[in-house]
């Protein structure tokens, strides 16, 4: 099974390195040097990690063959893809792999359902689970310990807890404004 485990960002200073965007919670196990990865596109790979290092919070990579910056500046915004057996699984208890996580069926914690998860957006702040609902429309649900209850992979299911609007229309919008009209009114 294939799993995008970084993006290459721009070159880093003039002997080849590149930093990196990091999509795994691996990165030790996945971006070693002597790791191969393929590519995405597939013509500019693979690429063997030669070196890496942090620098100010960043991954720098060094890759074999990529000696300037004109060579490093060709790979930006390529993906570098992992061969992952699909029996593996992550190392912390509470992680998974989106292929664990897409098509299971989305509940509230009384059983009711509310879709099937069909994309998993990761965005710098949070990931975010795309659900389709049954009658085909999509909400979006934050894939934090707030709302996602529990993943239970046996069963297929994930349950959530979400807060009021976020899955129905039926936020209740309170502000101060509304309890000041609401005070003045059994004041009359």
């Amino acid at each position: 099974m294939e799993l995008v485990v970084a993006r290459i960002g721009r070159a880093h200073g003039i002997k080849g390195e590149v930093t990196v965007e990091v999509r795994t919670d691996e990165p030790e196990l996945r971006l070693s040097p002597g790791a191969v990865l393929r590519t995405e596109p597939a013509s500019v790979g693979p690429l063997t990690i030669e070196t890496g290092r942090v620098h100010s919070g960043r991954l720098l990579l060094r890759f074999a063959g990529v000696k300037d910056r004109t060579a490093a500046e060709a790979l930006r915004n390529t993906l570098l893809i992992a061969d992952v057996d699909p029996a593996e699984l992550p190392e912390e208890e509470d992680e998974y792999y989106d292929h664990q996580l897409m098509d299971l069926d989305v509940v509230l914690e009384d059983g009711t359902e509310v879709g099937r998860i069909t994309e998993i957006s990761h965005l710098p702040s949070q990931d975010l689970f795309i659900v389709e609902r049954p009658d085909g429309t999509e909400v979006m649900i934050p894939f934090v310990e707030e709302i996602v209850a529990e993943i239970d992979l046996e069963e297929q299911r994930c349950v959530i807890t979400p807060p009021p609007g976020l899955i129905d229309d039926r936020a209740e919008t309170a502000s101060a404004r509304d309890a000041e009209a609401a005070g003045s009114e059994d004041d009359a």
